[in-house]
């Protein structure tokens, strides 16, 4: 087997925004993918009778790891309509993965998870260090292809 395909951060960020786009639009609703001067909004969505309008911030990774880097401005960032989509880029021959997540419960997630890393002891048996990155996951797939969660 060769080496695994992967493109820079940069490609796979705009790629899963892209990727999510489509994936609203194929599912009935109309996208727009924002420009990077919106403020914690990629992509603006609404559904076809204009009636309720979303935002969503997608976050993409490369390979099977189901885990997401976020910084700790996201445990303040929530709202009853903006959710995230975690895009996990699986191959350059797989279609992705998408993991549909109210914003309330990752920021939920990361500040409790967050508060346990630091609790625990680093590798070496020693205090953590406070930083400003956060990590959501998903490894029992809760919220993969939870798209009706955007409809409620």
């Amino acid at each position: 087997m060769g080496k695994e395909f992967r493109v820079s951060s940069i490609q796979a960020g705009v790629s899963g925004e892209y990727f999510v786009a489509a994936e609203l639009s194929r599912r009935g609703f109309v996208s727009s993918v924002t420009l990077k001067n919106t403020k914690g909004i990629d992509i603006l969505v609404t559904n076809e009778s204009a009636t309720k309008t979303i935002g969503i911030q997608v976050k993409t990774n490369q390979g099977n790891r189901r885990a997401w880097l976020l910084s700790e401005k996201a445990e303040d960032f929530q709202t009853k309509d903006l959710f995230y989509v975690f895009v996990n880029l699986m191959g350059i021959e797989k279609l992705p993965e998408y993991y549909v997540v109210a914003s309330k419960t990752v920021s939920s997630f990361i500040k409790k998870s967050h508060r346990e890393w630091l609790k625990a002891p680093g590798k070496k048996g020693q205090k953590r260090n406070d930083n400003a990155m956060r990590m959501f996951q998903d490894d029992a797939q809760v919220y993969l292809n939870k798209w009706d969660s955007l409809k409620s």
